[in-house]
């Protein structure tokens, strides 16, 4: 006999809200007005990780060595279209348009936990700023991102 999966308590409390004609039974009390609003709001933002296995089938390119240069702090969460994990203090990512920035992390925080990709909670500007903003893990855990720097090929 198979086991029954739980049910979320969302739809739980769904389930026990009174139906539209039980509660025009029920009414409002004398002389009171009744009035119910549920309101569910959460966006969330996924960046996937780069796929490697594409770039893998084509023929062998020379490596590329990237500089750093200062850029600003904030980047439009729009733009993101890609993550990559080369070191372990900061993930490296790929802006709609081919640009490359490196989000460097809070010293207590790896990004070895961002391989498959990471979550960015949204803001009312629409960016995503080093000092203010942190990416989350699919598995949970969140780190803060410290400093933004652009990423150019070496000359």
């Amino acid at each position: 006999m198979p086991i029954p999966k739980p049910v979320p308590a969302l739809l739980l409390l769904f389930l026990a809200a009174p139906t539209g004609a039980q509660q025009q039974r029920m009414g409002p009390p004398q002389g009171e007005t009744v009035r119910t609003e549920v309101r569910i709001q959460r966006i969330i933002v996924r960046v996937p990780r780069m796929d490697l296995t594409a770039a893998s089938a084509a023929p062998a390119l020379p490596a590329i060595t990237w500089v750093e240069k200062r850029t600003d702090r904030c980047v439009p969460v729009a733009n993101l279209a890609a993550v990559s994990v080369t070191r372990p203090d900061s993930v490296d990512l790929m802006l709609a348009g081919g640009k490359r920035l490196r989000a460097r992390l809070e010293d207590d925080c790896p990004s070895l936990a961002f391989y498959s990709g990471f979550y960015v909670k949204p803001t009312s500007d629409g960016m995503m700023c080093a000092s203010r903003d942190s990416i989350r893990s699919r598995s949970g855990g969140q780190c803060r991102i410290s400093s933004f720097r652009m990423l150019v090929p070496s000359r």
